[in-house]
């Protein structure tokens, strides 16, 4: 029986680095208030990024010099060590663990080269894959010509997409001959630079499958969706083969219009920062990640983000980007009303994502989703991730899936 681990020793050396961080930047944070109130500022006056000076200064430098020293040290012992014990399997309990933190810190983690952070792979089992002919053939079982490619959402894994017994990609393997294949990637990272990644790694994967390929279908929960459209525009940017196979994309509660629990986080920073007193803590709401920041409005490019602060207050200024050409997109938005709404599409969202920006529609022409009423479906009393394992749901999913392209 194999044994599976909580937690790595590699996961030790993460956490430290992590620790050090956090004691650094509240150190900063500390210094940025003491500063402020020392000069006794208006209410509303403007706040300043000045360091202290003097004996304060003196302190809180000292401070930060120690914290790094004994980070350092602590790393350089866990770097020696790691080798010694080899790879150990990982417990769904620390995948579940790196994935939230991945979500909410991705993008730090992976530019401070932390090793926590999770390297985009296309995996089964929680297995990675390796994109050649012989490796894939050796891992999957009579592979059939019909690939499912799962993406999950933010602060999610690949394994989450078994739950409660249920996973749509196995079912659909038994019960259409498709061949699942589940993506895992850094949530944390804007929506964009995954998408772009995604797109090459269907890519190999096409080109490595051992069989002919007949068909790609992809199945996007929340912002697996979003990867899935950035994934598109980025292949088609790049002329990739793979796109000429894709024949269908499902969104499941996919956040195309962005989400009101971001906008509300980007309120709380603009209200934060409008006093020099309280603006030192608006530095707290601004660790959320990239992927976060990106699910305002649904941002899916570069151009969306690149010379812009993410974390000021703006409208949404993001570039259009339609549905890919010749696909039949497909999408479910969840409501937790329990009874039908009316057919305006105005009911509750699934506590997460609300209805209108799951199915796409929007106000503005130009950023209205071209799915056809027939391609769309409301999930009643249904909360976000009862879309990954509820009955109804699959049988939408498994009709639509089965229909000719």
């Amino acid at each position: 029986m194999t044994v599976k681990s909580h937690v790595h020793l590699s996961d030790l050396r993460g956490y430290s680095r992590l620790a050090v961080d956090a004691t650094i930047g509240l150190t900063d944070l500390v210094e940025n208030m003491h500063r402020n109130i020392a000069r006794v500022p208006g209410v509303f006056g403007a706040a300043t990024q000045e360091r202290t000076t003097g004996i304060t200064g003196l302190v809180y430098r000292s401070i930060r010099g120690l914290t790094r020293l004994a980070g350092g040290g602590i790393d350089a012992v866990l770097a020696q060590l790691i080798p010694l014990f080899g790879d150990v399997p990982s417990s769904t309990e620390r995948e579940a663990v790196l994935a939230a933190l991945n979500g909410v810190l991705g993008d730090h983690i992976a530019v401070s080269g932390n090793p926590l952070a999770i390297p985009m792979r296309l995996r089964r089992d929680g297995q990675p894959l390796e994109l050649t002919s012989r490796a894939l053939a050796a891992a999957i079982p009579q592979p059939s010509g019909k690939i499912l490619l799962l993406a999950h959402g933010l602060c999610m894994n690949d394994l989450r997409w078994r739950r409660r017994g249920h996973d749509h990609g196995a079912a659909l393997a038994a019960d259409a001959a498709f061949t699942p294949v589940y993506l895992h990637y850094n949530s944390g990272l804007h929506v964009s630079i995954n998408g772009r990644a995604f797109a090459s790694l269907l890519e190999e994967l096409l080109h490595a499958w051992p069989v002919p390929v007949q068909e790609l279908v992809i199945i996007g929960h929340s912002m697996g969706g979003l990867l899935a459209r950035s994934a598109c525009h980025y292949g088609r940017l790049a002329g990739h083969d793979w796109l000429r196979h894709l024949g269908k994309i499902v969104f499941l509660g996919t956040p195309h219009h962005g989400a009101p629990l971001e906008r509300g986080g980007n309120w709380v920073d603009v209200i934060l920062g409008a006093s020099p007193y309280s603006a030192a803590f608006a530095r707290l709401g601004k660790i959320r990640s990239a992927g976060i920041t990106d699910l305002r409005y649904g941002s899916l490019v570069d151009e969306d983000w690149e010379h812009r602060d993410r974390f000021a207050r703006s409208k949404d200024e993001r570039l259009a980007v339609p549905l890919p050409q010749a696909v039949q997109c497909y999408a479910i938005g969840a409501s937790i009303a329990k009874r039908t709404a009316p057919r305006s599409g105005r009911a509750l969202g699934d506590g997460i994502v609300p209805l209108r920006s799951a199915l796409g529609q929007h106000a503005n022409p130009r950023l209205k989703l071209a799915i056809p009423p027939s391609q769309r479906w409301i999930a009643y009393g249904m909360h976000h991730l009862d879309l990954l394992d509820r009955r109804d749901v699959y049988e939408r999913i498994h009709h639509w899936l089965s229909s000719p392209s």
